[in-house]
């Protein structure tokens, strides 16, 4: 496609008592870019990614623009977002075990979407569930396959979810706060797991998290949200290595206390 994948123009997020959570919010991602969306608990990151796949909760009302691959989701109807969710945007959440369902085995809940979008069965559906799992580079794929969500470790959870996120090769993936519930080597395995997977497929991605050392790893650009607005925004070298806000220089401060834990680079700022 020509011209942004996903455009978000004057975004604004309202309880049903009137109190803004996200305030006029604007950003663009391209095709194949990697947006990373950052602030602290409350800033309204994750409410943002809620909107751009229009779910958020009963009782928010949301204004301004949200269009992903030319679907304008501000308003759109239940089916319209059902053909869009999977397809032009898929999303990795911060909790697995609550994400996945815990009364259907593992390889069930892979191939729902590979079943119902890709009209996959037998044999072949079967086979696309391995596969998927292998990229994920889950080990012995049949088992897990067979495990229900309780069964598995986090770690093995979330890779599940990654998978089937991928499932239908969507152009967008949101990945919200995906590594946070994880330990730092399960999170530095899973950061790479994602990086590499988005790259080989030429993905954008929308990654929202607190830790702008983790945003380094896997996104090109950064846009840092404070109480629901846009403080700053640009390549992530340039933010790390050079903030204009007091809040970003904040957000630096504390990534170069896990770079080494997490073995990052972020620029070369110090």
């Amino acid at each position: 496609m020509t011209g942004p994948l996903l455009t978000v123009d004057g975004l604004t997020v309202r309880t049903g008592a009137g109190r803004e959570l996200v305030s006029g919010l604007g950003f663009e991602i391209a095709p194949g870019e990697r947006l990373g969306l950052i602030g602290e608990s409350g800033s309204g990151k994750s409410l943002t990614t809620l909107a751009v796949l229009g779910l958020l909760p009963a009782g928010m009302t949301v204004t301004g623009s949200v269009r992903l691959d030319g679907t304008q989701i501000v308003g759109a109807s239940e089916k319209t977002l059902v053909g869009v969710r999977g397809r032009s945007a898929a999303v990795v959440f911060q909790e697995p075990l609550t994400a996945l369902d815990p009364l259907m085995r593992v390889g069930r809940q892979i191939a729902e979407p590979l079943r119902r979008r890709r009209d996959l069965k037998g044999a072949a559906l079967k086979a696309a569930v391995a596969d998927l799992l292998e990229q994920v580079r889950l080990p012995d794929p049949g088992r897990i396959a067979r495990a229900f969500p309780h069964e598995i470790s986090g770690g093995q959870r979330q890779r599940v979810a990654l998978a089937m996120a991928l499932a239908c090769d969507p152009a967008l993936l949101v990945a919200d706060e995906p590594t946070t519930a994880l330990d730092v080597t399960v999170q530095a395995e899973m950061l790479e797991l994602i990086d590499g997977l988005v790259r080989e497929r030429g993905m954008a991605v929308l990654f929202v998290s607190h830790d702008l050392a983790v945003v380094a790893r896997v996104t090109d650009r950064v846009l840092v949200m404070k109480d629901g607005r846009a403080v700053e925004s640009g390549a992530v070298t340039d933010v790390v290595r050079a903030p204009r806000e007091a809040y970003t220089r904040a957000l630096v401060d504390s990534a170069r206390q896990l770079e080494a834990a997490l073995d990052l680079d972020l620029g070369g700022a110090r």
